[in-house]
C-alpha cells in the first residue's frame, strides 16, 4: 500500500490512497500565509517549500510557538531560528494580521474594529469587557446571506466567506490590542469567544471549524471549548457536525415561537422550521445542564413579546427537554429599521414568565451602542463612508488629541 508523504492528503475511497497536495492560502506577493494553518498544514507548507521533513517538523513546532504563544509576526525576532533560516522563511511565508481601517472604543469600554482583507473586503470584530471576563465577538463571513429582518448585518449582501486565517486573525488582533503576549491561561482579558459577528458560521463550516481548532489548541492560544460559543440561525443539517467536529457551546437565534413570525424575522425558518430546529438542539452532542444551549430572543414590540409568546417558549423548551438558557436581547434599532424595541416593563414580564418555569432568562445589557457595536448592529462602516473620508476622520481625531 502507498504511504502518502506528510506533504499530501489521502483521498478516501475503495482503492489505495493517492497523494494529493493541499492548496495553501497564497497571497498576491506569492508568499503563503501561515496564520490559521493547522499544525499538519504548517509542517506541510515547509515541506512544500523543499525543507527536509525532519527539519520541517522542528521548524513547524518552533513557528507554532512564536505565532500563538508569543504573537510574533516578524521571523527576524524568532531567536531560536538561525539567522540564515529567518530570511529564507520571510521570502516564502508571512504571518498576517487583518488591516485595521478603523478602531473605536465605546463609553462602556466595548471596542470595535473595522478590518480589511488583502482583497479589499471589510468585516468587523467586537471586544466586550466585563468584570470577570472579556468576550470577543468574531465574524465568519463578509456580509450575510440570511437576511434576518431585525439584524443590520442581514441588510448586507453576502460577499464571501472568511478564511480560517481571517477568523483566527481577529483573535490575534484583539490579543495584540490588549497586550496579551506571551499567551498565558491566567490573568488575561480575552477569556471567551462568541461566533456571533457578521455571517452565519455554519454556512462557512470548514473554515470556522479549522479556525476554532487552532484557537483551542493547548500548545497555543489554548482557549477551552467551554469558553467558545457558536451561534446559528438554525442550519439544521450542520448542527450535529458542529457538535461532533468542533464541540463548543451552542447558541441558537430563535427570536420567535410561531411559524408566521419566525418566517418573517428569520427567513431560514421557511427551510428548517422551529420543531426541526429544536429537535436538532435536543440531539446536539454534549448538551446537558452543565452546558446548556443558549436561545437568543430579540425583543420586538408587539411582534414576539406577549405573555402568550413567553408561555409558548416555555412549552417548546419543555417538550424537547432542552437544557436551556434564554438570552433576552433588547432590539437595537438603526435608521429605517422595521421594528421597535419592547418596553422595559414588557421585557421584564416576559423574563418573569420564563424564569418562573425554572428556565434562566436574563436580559442582555446592550453594549457598544454608541459605536454601532451592539447585537444585530454590525454593518461595515465602509458601506457608508469612503476610504478617503475614513482617513480624514482619523486625521481629525489625531489632531484633536494633539
Amino acid at each position: 500500500m502507498l504511504t502518502p508523504p506528510a506533504a499530501a492528503m489521502p483521498v478516501p475511497g475503495h482503492i489505495d490512497p493517492v497523494p494529493v497536495p493541499r492548496a495553501l492560502p497564497m497571497r498576491a506577493d506569492g508568499r503563503v500565509d501561515l496564520l490559521g494553518l493547522s499544525k499538519a498544514d504548517l509542517r506541510m507548507a515547509l515541506e512544500t517549500a523543499q525543507l527536509e521533513p525532519k527539519q520541517a517538523k522542528l521548524r513547524a513546532k518552533q513557528l507554532w510557538h512564536w505565532i500563538y504563544n508569543r504573537g510574533v509576526t516578524d521571523f527576524s525576532l524568532m531567536t531560536d531560528i538561525s539567522k540564515t533560516m529567518q530570511p529564507w522563511l520571510a521570502q516564502r511565508f508571512v504571518i498576517s494580521r487583518p488591516e485595521v481601517v478603523e478602531a473605536q472604543v465605546s463609553t462602556d469600554g466595548t471596542r470595535k474594529w473595522l478590518l480589511r482583507s488583502d482583497d479589499g473586503q471589510d468585516y468587523e470584530a467586537v471586544f466586550i469587557p466585563d468584570a470577570d471576563r472579556g468576550t470577543l465577538c468574531v465574524s465568519s463571513q463578509v456580509g450575510c446571506t440570511l437576511n434576518c429582518r431585525f439584524c443590520h448585518t442581514g441588510t448586507m449582501r453576502l460577499v464571501r466567506n472568511l478564511t480560517a486565517g481571517e477568523i483566527v486573525g481577529q483573535v490575534m488582533l484583539a490579543r495584540d490590542a490588549l497586550g496579551e503576549w506571551p499567551s498565558q491561561p491566567e490573568g488575561r482579558m480575552l477569556t471567551n469567544i462568541v461566533m456571533m459577528g457578521m455571517g452565519e458560521p455554519l454556512y462557512n463550516f470548514d473554515a470556522v471549524r479549522d479556525a476554532l481548532h487552532v484557537v483551542m489548541d493547548g500548545d497555543g492560544l489554548a482557549l477551552s471549548k467551554r469558553r467558545i460559543t457558536l451561534s446559528t440561525s438554525g442550519v439544521v443539517p450542520m448542527m450535529a457536525r458542529a457538535g461532533d467536529e468542533i464541540g463548543v457551546n451552542l447558541a441558537v437565534s430563535l427570536h420567535a415561537v410561531t411559524k408566521d413570525v419566525r418566517d418573517e424575522i428569520v427567513p431560514l425558518n421557511r427551510k428548517y422550521g422551529i420543531e426541526e430546529l429544536l429537535q436538532a438542539c435536543a440531539d446536539y452532542p454534549g448538551a446537558n445542564n452543565a452546558r446548556r444551549i443558549t436561545f437568543e430572543y430579540v425583543m420586538l414590540k408587539d411582534r414576539n413579546d406577549s405573555d402568550a409568546d413567553a408561555h409558548e417558549l416555555v412549552r417548546l423548551l419543555r417538550k424537547y427537554r432542552l437544557p436551556a438558557k434564554v438570552n433576552l436581547i433588547p432590539f437595537n434599532p438603526w435608521p429605517g429599521a422595521p421594528y421597535e424595541c419592547s418596553t422595559p416593563e414588557r421585557i421584564r414580564r416576559f423574563s418573569d414568565i420564563v424564569f418562573e418555569a425554572g428556565i434562566s432568562a436574563p436580559t442582555r445589557t446592550p453594549r457598544g451602542r454608541d459605536i454601532d457595536a451592539a447585537c444585530g448592529q454590525l454593518k461595515t462602516a465602509a458601506e457608508k463612508k469612503s476610504r478617503a473620508e475614513l482617513d480624514r476622520l482619523a486625521a481629525e481625531k489625531q489632531a484633536a488629541l494633539g
